[in-house]
């Protein structure tokens, strides 16, 4: 099935992201554009403030010489910074490459040596010192601009040093940069982003300036994001999700508040009180889980208030988006339950929120469902860094819970009739893999469709639904096909303590998982089940431990097939990491990474 949107148009201001920026500025200068921390202590910038410096950096860009479309790189969390050396990148006619911060000095130099990478806007020493190290091999990499730190009057410069060498440069050339912006062209490259990917060494991802255009006014056209809306931006800006905000802020012309702090999103939501956040599903299940746990530690009638609550607000929830009335004591109830206990759920995420845009990977449906009983809306959206982050969204006004929703205005989805690939033709989808035409024409279709590699369904309405990754799916020596991330999901919604959950069992005749814990909520659980002060270690191997999974796991076989059910199961002995190389910076799970970890866990549940 095809949903074919080619048709439809959106109006189009700006072909770059260079004169996006500038029109907002334009519209919108003594407006609020971003708000950030200094001391610990939230500033705010206005749109011609960020514009002064954005043309001071992007000045002295100019002024090292650097050409139309060669890669300057961003090594750095999200902050501030990074998104003033990106507008400057643009608005010099240069192409941004993005780095992890987490990268390793092995993943830095591969990154930067086939982009060749001439400067790179690195955070602090730590990102320094793994450019240092690997110096000899980045011949192309003649400065580093520092954000932290000072630099070394040679190959290392600080950011007010660029932006120095940017004000000398524009008493030379008044409309230096202004000539260079507007001679950028549609197709022009922008990015280059390198897939973290789950598997295989990272591939730089082009994607020109068109497209990026294309998904902000796209936006602005569907009416999803407004200008008095605020954003909180917590999401690496080296991920295509992050990036597509703020070109979506460039075009609506709303109040982004940033800081790449995981650990301090709730915290920061308190005070920022956000209308609109994206977030990858793991930070949803996370919040899920706090906050159940939290209610079910308090115990006595707070519990079962709480408990009550959401029996009565998923049924009417379910009733009123089936289009069923609600019987007028349910609904009775369910207003006093907001009153009790909603509204405090609500008040955790800052009491403002209009919508969630949920990305990166698929939501689990129990959970978004839990959200919107209590009154928070989470629009999950479907897309790839090779489709610039965009391609299908929900929106606010007309949605399907357990979708990725509807096709942006141009763009087109249609299943492969033969193996149920979901694949994408519109403005978003890229030019091509740097350096790698063989693996550029293997993922297009002879007809020209960009190959996503996961499955999916398109129902009578035309909302897509993805269920699974083709590399994921596999098969047991009985015959039967096993999607794991279904039952990933489900588990993950039943047990609050999870972190991952993972199974396993290809060419084999039953599944297995390995599974991790929250460390911070097994210790409140071990605090109120005689186990204080035991260790993460310690509790994995505790019997009270294994009695607690053993519930939930009897409650996720209960609702599967008989060959789907987990047969056995074993608690690591530690979460998965970012620095071990088991999750990808955006939170994934590398699936063949963690089992060549655990080779002899899994082997052992068959022998």
């Amino acid at each position: 099935m095809t949903i074919d949107a080619d048709h439809l148009s959106t109006t189009t201001t700006a072909t770059n992201v260079a004169s996006m920026f500038l029109d907002r500025v334009q519209k919108s200068a003594d407006s609020e554009a971003f708000r950030y921390l200094v001391a610990g202590e939230w500033v705010s910038a206005t749109w011609q403030q960020s514009a002064d410096r954005v043309e001071d950096l992007s000045a002295g860009l100019l002024a090292l010489g650097i050409d139309t479309e060669q890669r300057i790189g961003i090594a750095s969390s999200t902050r501030y910074e990074w998104i003033l050396a990106d507008l400057a990148i643009m608005c010099a006619g240069a192409a941004t490459t993005t780095v992890y911060p987490s990268t390793n000095a092995d993943g830095i130099a591969y990154i930067l040596a086939d982009s060749q990478s001439r400067v790179v806007f690195a955070e602090d020493a730590g990102q320094l010192a793994k450019l240092t190290e690997r110096r000899t091999e980045l011949p192309n990499l003649t400065k580093v601009v520092l954000f932290d730190g000072p630099g070394d009057g040679e190959w290392v410069i600080t950011l007010a040093e660029l932006a120095e060498l940017g004000q000398k440069y524009l008493l030379e050339h008044p409309s230096g940069v202004r000539t260079r912006t507007g001679a950028i062209t549609p197709q022009q490259l922008a990015t280059l982003i390198y897939t973290s990917g789950t598997t295989g060494a990272p591939k730089g991802v082009r994607l020109s300036h068109s497209a990026w255009a294309y998904e902000a006014t796209t936006i602005v056209a569907m009416n999803l994001l407004r200008e008095d809306d605020v954003q909180l931006l917590w999401l690496p800006m080296a991920h295509a999700f992050g990036k597509v905000l703020i070109a979506a802020q460039l075009a609506c012309g709303f109040v982004t508040a940033i800081d790449g702090r995981v650990d301090k999103i709730v915290d920061n939501m308190a005070v920022v009180k956000p209308t609109v956040m994206g977030a990858a599903p793991r930070i949803f299940e996370k919040a899920h889980a706090r906050i159940i746990t939290t209610q079910q530690s308090q115990g006595g009638l707070r519990a079962r208030l709480f408990a009550a609550a959401f029996t009565v607000g998923l049924r009417v929830d379910r009733r009123r988006r089936a289009g069923r009335a609600v019987p007028l004591p349910m609904s009775l109830l369910y207003l006093l339950f907001d009153r009790l206990v909603f509204s405090k759920v609500r008040e955790v995420f800052g009491g403002r929120i209009r919508f969630f845009i949920s990305g990166a990977a698929p939501l689990n449906r129990d959970i978004g469902e839990w959200f919107h009983a209590a009154g928070l809306l989470i629009l999950e959206g479907y897309g790839m860094t090779e489709s610039a982050a965009g391609a299908c969204v929900n929106r606010p006004d007309h949605y399907k819970l357990g979708t990725v929703g509807l096709p942006f205005d141009g763009t087109s989805i249609r299943i492969d009739d033969d193996d149920g690939e979901i694949q994408i033709r519109g403005a978003c989808v890229m030019d091509g893999y740097h350096n790698l035409p063989d693996t550029t024409a293997d993922t297009f279709t002879d007809d020209g469709w960009l190959r996503t590699g996961d499955l999916g369904t398109i129902d009578a309405d035309g909302f897509l639904t993805v269920t699974g990754r083709i590399k994921e799916i596999f098969k047991t020596s009985g015959g039967k096909y096993i999607a794991p991330p279904a039952i990933e999901a489900k588990f993950i919604a039943l047990c609050p303590y999870a972190s991952q959950f993972m199974v396993f069992g290809e060419a084999h005749n039953f599944c297995v998982a390995l599974i991790t814990l929250d460390a911070d909520l097994m210790s409140g659980w071990a605090a109120e089940n005689g186990l204080k002060g035991a260790t993460y270690e310690e509790l994995v191997h505790a019997p009270e431990v294994r009695d607690l999974i053993d519930g939930y796991m009897a409650k996720l076989n209960g609702g599967l097939n008989r060959w789907e059910t987990i047969k056995k199961w074993a608690v690591l002995d530690h979460d998965l990491s970012i620095e071990r190389g088991e999750l990808t910076p955006s939170l994934k799970v590398k699936r063949s990474v963690v089992a060549d970890h655990n080779e002899r866990v899994l082997d052992a549940f068959y022998t």
